[in-house]
């Protein structure tokens, strides 16, 4: 069936688009299958995973590319096959990834454990292969097409500008706090209180209702957010002296969304009670610090990455947050000005995520 409706996007040319310089341009999606849904988009965060790779900062990157994996819009084309109940006019969305094999290579135990987001087939949203060699593009686009198995619907409760930004940045922050039974009796730290973190400060206050939740951060200029989020605590690591003995043994679970390779990691560790887990989300370009072993081995801490969430995961956090509360702290930009939001994103100015939004699906949002 032909559509009436051509896909385009900002696309990357090269890492000199990570200065501003993606250009609109035309680009082709995947052959459309049965199984697949295209999403007329209104809505794209503005994620740190999209500047790493548009400057091939995590590797090389197939050139050209549209990023974008916080995709929320309205399902225009939904495939004979797509078994989910999602119908042609439904609010939807998707994340960093759009495939996985569920098990149908036979040897792919994530699938077979109901851990699609570590499937060792994956597609991600953009920057990757679906089955057939086609090119995976994202969201700083009209539309996106991909397999159904990872579109969800969007609650009522949660405002599209809104939703984006949970279907990555609140899935990444809030699966480790979910994974590690964070609850009433759970003393968290959140590591870096950026898109990722403010996710963590606000899922862990909000929608699990932890009785210690401590922001850990360079400086306390984003100490008043934090407060303002329910944070119960807050340390900076550049003007605290001592912190790291002053806190020590103190917290469950810490989720660390930072991403440089200057952080104080054994500081951090110091700071896990006695079986505590530390749980890395933030990716860097290249190696974390060194660390004494002797930060784990006595108090049998552990120490973990973790990436995204599962169809089922993001499903159940998206309920979860539209009944507790929890609302991204986020600026909608026009998608005509993506350049400059990729800017403003590398040089620290987003409080806590900006968001892509077609001109007629823009509105002014202010929650800080």
């Amino acid at each position: 069936m032909a559509t009436d409706y051509k896909f385009q996007g900002w696309l990357a040319l090269d890492k000199d688009s990570i200065n501003g310089k993606m250009r609109w341009q035309d680009f082709e999606p995947k052959p459309f299958e049965e199984t697949d849904i295209d999403i007329k988009i209104t809505h794209c965060g503005v994620c740190a995973s999209d500047l790493h790779t548009l400057r091939s900062g995590w590797g090389p990157t197939d050139y050209p590319v549209c990023v974008g994996h916080e995709i929320v819009g309205q399902a225009v084309r939904v495939g004979n096959d797509v078994p989910t109940g999602i119908k042609v006019g439904d609010r939807v969305g998707v994340g960093a990834q759009s495939g996985a094999c569920h098990n149908q290579k036979g040897d792919c135990e994530a699938c077979a454990d109901g851990m699609e987001h570590a499937c060792k087939y994956s597609t991600d949203t953009y920057n990757s292969k679906w089955p057939d060699g086609s090119k995976s593009y994202g969201g700083y686009a009209d539309y996106w097409r991909g397999k159904y198995s990872f579109v969800v619907k969007i609650p009522d409760e949660i405002p599209s500008d809104q939703a984006a930004p949970m279907l990555c940045g609140g899935i990444t922050a809030f699966h480790p706090l979910v994974q590690h039974n964070a609850g009433p009796d759970t003393s968290v730290g959140i590591v870096g209180l950026g898109g990722l973190g403010h996710f963590g400060v606000l899922g862990a206050v909000k929608a699990l209702k932890c009785k210690k939740v401590v922001v850990v951060s360079r400086s306390s200029t984003k100490k008043a957010d934090a407060m303002k989020m329910g944070a119960t605590d807050f340390i900076a690591t550049d003007e605290d002296e001592g912190w790291a003995e002053k806190h020590a043994s103190s917290l469950d679970v810490i989720v660390s969304t930072v991403s440089s390779s200057k952080m104080p990691l054994e500081g951090y560790l110091n700071l896990l009670a006695r079986k505590g887990t530390y749980v890395h989300v933030g990716a860097p370009e290249d190696r974390i610090p060194p660390f004494s072993m002797f930060s784990l081995i006595p108090k049998r801490a552990a120490l973990q990455g973790s990436q995204t969430g599962s169809p089922q995961d993001i499903k159940d956090m998206l309920e979860l947050f539209a009944k507790s509360g929890v609302e991204t702290w986020n600026n909608n930009v026009p998608m005509k000005n993506a350049n400059q939001a990729v800017v403003d994103l590398e040089n620290g100015k987003a409080r806590y995520r900006y968001v892509l939004c077609h001109e007629d699906h823009i509105k002014e949002v202010k929650y800080n």
